[in-house]
């Protein structure tokens, strides 16, 4: 089987050579997407063994002991509705232009999904019972054709075969096109008030694994978890391809 993926793939970059998005290499294998091998090898993705802020994902300054690895709190996240967050990696190189394609292109590549399961196994985000995208508003998704958090979410569904909700949680109000350039509390404003849960019954008692591109500020996934919680779920998790 591998033997038979590598000879389809020199075929493939014979026939249809593809690009490198960062370098402009030509990309070895289909499974890395829009970026080379080597390119991948550069950006930060995450193993389980950084030092991260326990609730929402960020990497800790300096030096802290193994000993305390687990035990990091930046703070600054006390307030945010989540109960953890977590992220492939870093929003820098092939992660980058992995979910700039996606904003796209309703494509994930077989790296990414590969990479997005392994970090939905790790703790403590891996006992969510219910998966959920951070939805777009009616008239954003028409103009796009699609919701790239949907996207992650329905592929995580058939990767850890947990039920995948699209309708419990809906945004009414739109507000993504004039959060740039704005600081946390900023956006913090423009998405107050931007979600409700229309199914009550179908998010009571689960464990929700909330699915979102980016994690820039953690505003918006913060008042998604907020109507969640409201609404009776037990806890929400955070799942994002990149972290800012």
């Amino acid at each position: 089987m591998l033997l038979t993926q590598l000879f389809c793939d020199a075929l493939l970059t014979v026939a249809y050579p593809q690009v490198c998005a960062i370098c402009f290499d030509s990309v070895e294998q289909r499974k890395f997407g829009v970026a080379c091998e080597s390119c991948w090898s550069k950006t930060r993705v995450f193993t389980g063994a950084e030092a991260i802020c326990w609730k929402c994902g960020v990497l800790a300054q300096g030096d802290v002991p193994t000993a305390f690895l687990f035990g990091v709190r930046c703070r600054l996240c006390d307030s945010r509705s989540f109960t953890a967050s977590r992220a492939i990696g870093l929003y820098e190189g092939a992660l980058r232009e992995s979910v700039l394609l996606l904003k796209r292109q309703p494509h994930l590549s077989p790296l990414v999904v590969d990479l997005l399961h392994a970090t939905a196994q790790r703790s403590p985000i891996n006992t969510a019972t219910r998966i959920i995208p951070v939805p777009l508003h009616d008239n954003r998704r028409r103009e796009r054709g699609f919701n790239q958090a949907s996207i992650i979410a329905q592929t995580l569904s058939r990767s850890l075969g947990l039920p995948l909700d699209e309708v419990s949680l809906v945004r009414v109000s739109s507000t993504e096109r004039y959060r740039a350039g704005l600081d946390a509390r900023g956006r913090q404003d423009t998405v107050a008030g931007a979600f409700e849960v229309r199914y009550p019954r179908l998010i009571e008692n689960e464990e929700i694994l909330l699915v979102d591109d980016v994690f820039t500020t953690g505003a918006t996934v913060s008042v998604c978890a907020e109507a969640l919680l409201q609404a009776g779920g037990r806890s929400v998790f955070v799942l994002t391809l990149a972290r800012a």
